[in-house]
């Protein structure tokens, strides 16, 4: 398959309405740059970043930074999608370190087959680009939520305003994630492929949310990643920045309320050692095995 016509199925959202739908394509992306890319380039400051380089057919764009770590070749991905795919509804006895990566490692290869692939349209395409990504992140995170067992949705909520214990009007809140128990929303969520200029806001919905309703109710957010490609002095060397702002994070968890839960697939090594950071910030396996079960 060429990469125009991966670029197609992926510029067309109605493609990609369950998860057979994602892993069909993540598998034609495979096995496309298992054989016709112009280079792999290796990022300058963490060598376990790549960058995937097309050929004439996509114009020798240069994709987004890619964890080697994370992202499956063909043969692995074939591997563990029958471990974790086609085991979602039995995710709580994903108990190995093993078991719960590959989690995250099917997860990232379906999305970043997507964002890769959309990185070889034109560069005069990259906005329509990043919503299409954007979109079929959320979806990809509903999808896999609803096959373990959870129902949820997107869409817009009518916050009840309280006060002195009696509705006094509604205003309106569009989430990207929800789950209902008899109409009483029990969870809701932002999922985003980065926290880049969104994170101020996803710490406000929540406390603005509690104020109006005068509730408790859980927020969790879920990212992909916080990584960007940088372009390093010496020519066509290329390396990574994070996108993540840890100051901002800690301000906000101290002074204004902390998240309930923050999930990334791709999660960077201070989230997991920093003050405040790593008692917060967790791989996204942590979601799916134990967290959201609490929660609910």
């Amino acid at each position: 398959m060429k990469l125009k016509q991966l670029t197609a199925i992926a510029t067309d959202k109605s493609k990609f309405k369950n998860l057979n739908n994602y892993c069909e394509f993540a598998e034609k992306y495979l096995e496309y740059v298992s054989e016709k890319l112009q280079a792999i380039i290796v990022s300058q400051n963490e060598n376990h970043y790549q960058f995937f380089q097309y050929g004439k057919d996509g114009g020798y764009q240069i994709t987004r930074p890619i964890n080697s770590r994370l992202m499956c070749t063909i043969t692995d991905f074939l591997k563990l999608k029958k471990k974790v795919v086609a085991n979602l509804k039995k995710v709580k006895d994903f108990k190995s370190r093993e078991d719960r990566q590959a989690i995250n490692q099917i997860v990232y290869t379906l999305q970043m087959s997507i964002g890769s692939a959309l990185d070889g349209l034109p560069a005069g395409k990259s906005n329509t680009a990043r919503k299409i990504n954007g979109d079929l992140f959320e979806h990809l995170i509903r999808l896999i939520i609803r096959e373990i067992g959870i129902p949820c949705e997107s869409g817009v909520v009518q916050i009840p305003v309280i006060v002195g214990g009696k509705e006094q009007f509604r205003m309106s809140y569009q989430h990207d994630l929800i789950v209902k128990n008899a109409d009483k929303i029990k969870l809701i969520g932002s999922i985003k492929t980065s926290s880049k200029d969104r994170l101020d806001k996803i710490f406000i919905d929540k406390f603005l949310y509690s104020k109006l309703t005068e509730t408790t109710t859980p927020h969790i957010a879920v990212f992909l990643n916080d990584v960007q490609r940088k372009r390093v002095k010496a020519k066509n060397k290329y390396g990574i920045n994070a996108t993540f702002l840890p100051g901002h994070f800690r301000g906000y968890t101290v002074k204004l309320n902390p998240l309930d839960g923050v999930y990334y697939c791709d999660i960077r090594p201070n989230m997991l050692t920093e003050y405040i950071l790593k008692d917060h910030i967790k791989t996204f396996d942590h979601l799916l095995c134990e967290d959201i079960w609490e929660l609910l």
